[in-house]
């Protein structure tokens, strides 16, 4: 009963990640923000703020990508992204693909052995600008600009249930 009236009384604040931000605008789908929510009966809707990344990295910092050189095509992940330096960072949901010089045969695909990684948003028609980031596998730092935003850090996924909820979310339509 003593949670219930938290809860009730809006004192009580959980973790969760908000998905699909901007009122369903399209360009942010597959991405996520991590927030604190409050539940307001008053309104019967909920409140969040922003929180830090459950890995241990505030949202305004680079995250340090531990598993570059682990990273092989078919492999899903999340990259920070942020439009511009005084934003935080939000994730985003992606895949490794291949260099354009492979033709994706997994015995003779030597992918993960290029400074490069191909990193691909399918979610995306092909030709746009946000379908395919490349990253340096040996010295990734924040990349991008103040009209298309800045790439962070990247971390492996390897939950099934993370990876689930992330194909739980994918749109109906693919994205201009």
């Amino acid at each position: 009963m003593s949670w219930y009236l938290h809860l009730e009384s809006s004192e009580f604040w959980f973790p969760a990640q908000v998905y699909n931000r901007e009122h369903g605008h399209v360009g942010f789908m597959m991405s996520c923000y991590d927030a604190e929510l409050s539940y307001d009966f008053r309104t019967d809707t909920f409140h969040a703020r922003v929180r830090a990344p459950p890995v241990g990295t505030l949202a305004h910092d680079l995250h340090a990508s531990d598993c570059l050189h682990e990273l092989r095509p078919g492999d899903n992940i999340e990259i920070q992204w942020r439009r511009n330096k005084e934003f935080p960072y939000g994730w985003w949901y992606g895949v490794v693909g291949h260099l354009e010089s492979c033709d994706g045969n997994e015995h003779f695909c030597r992918c993960h052995l290029s400074d490069t990684v191909v990193l691909e948003f399918n979610q995306y028609t092909p030709g746009s600008r946000w379908r395919q980031s490349l990253v340096n596998r040996k010295d990734h730092r924040e990349e991008g600009n103040e009209s298309d935003g800045f790439y962070g850090g990247i971390r492996k996924l390897q939950d099934k249930d993370e990876i689930s909820k992330w194909k739980q979310l994918w749109p109906t339509d693919i994205l201009e």
